[in-house]
């Protein structure tokens, strides 16, 4: 289990750096149905992880371990055509990145986020969590992964699960602090948004060429083996 939790490591990370959503919840937090809806949204991210993940651990598990002991051929030719995605967006976000002084644009949706029922805001949550096409590529990546190490069902769950909780850290986070520290919370979350908005497109240009390098290394390393 030990070497499955190392192998999905980054992936999680990878999931959990996500700006988009996190101002998605920090807008969130901010709406006269804040405690409801956090909490909602934050169910919904942590439910969308969960169902993906174990419907594609369920796939992967007994097809993605070879004889020898090595991953199968379609799961290394998986990993190295994500890696090369990742790339290829990595230099799309960079390139199409705000300049000087401009705003960066957010999805249309954010301009609506204050009208949300519970039940729209937990949508939200598991849609952009379990579909989003960063964190899709990395689910998959990560049920491979761990059914790539042969462990027994259990174990193979338990990975899952570390995968899913680091990956909601970030999520969760800004709904702890609302809860915790009252009307203090609103200047630090109005400051993590304002960060995240003005640096997304670097942080996702580097979290994609990183992922997508330990990607294409970890499918030519299964490829030669």
């Amino acid at each position: 289990m030990g070497a499955a939790i190392g192998d999905i490591l980054p992936l999680a990370v990878g999931v959990a750096i996500s700006p988009v959503p996190i101002i998605a919840i920090v807008l969130m937090l901010g709406t006269p149905r804040a405690r409801t809806n956090g909490l909602a949204f934050a169910f919904g991210w942590i439910a969308g992880l969960t169902i993906v993940g174990g419907a594609l651990l369920a796939l992967a598990s007994g097809n993605s371990q070879a004889s020898d002991g090595g991953p199968e051929t379609w799961v290394s030719l998986v990993k190295l055509a994500f890696g090369a995605l990742f790339l290829l967006l990595a230099a799309r976000t960079w390139r199409t990145r705000p300049r000087a002084g401009e705003e960066a644009a957010m999805p249309k949706w954010m301009q609506a986020i204050d009208t949300f029922t519970t039940g729209k805001s937990f949508e939200f949550g598991a849609l952009l969590s379990g579909v989003n096409p960063k964190n899709l590529a990395l689910t998959i990546a990560a049920a491979t992964a761990i059914a790539q190490t042969g462990i027994s069902g259990g174990e193979a769950a338990g990975a899952m699960a570390v995968f899913i909780l680091i990956g909601s850290l970030t999520i969760l986070a800004p709904v702890v602090i609302y809860f915790a520290m009252g009307a203090k919370a609103a200047v630090i979350l109005d400051e993590l948004k304002t960060w995240m908005a003005a640096n997304n497109a670097a942080i996702m240009s580097v979290l994609l060429l990183v992922l997508g390098a330990k990607l294409i290394g970890d499918a030519i390393a299964g490829l030669s083996s």
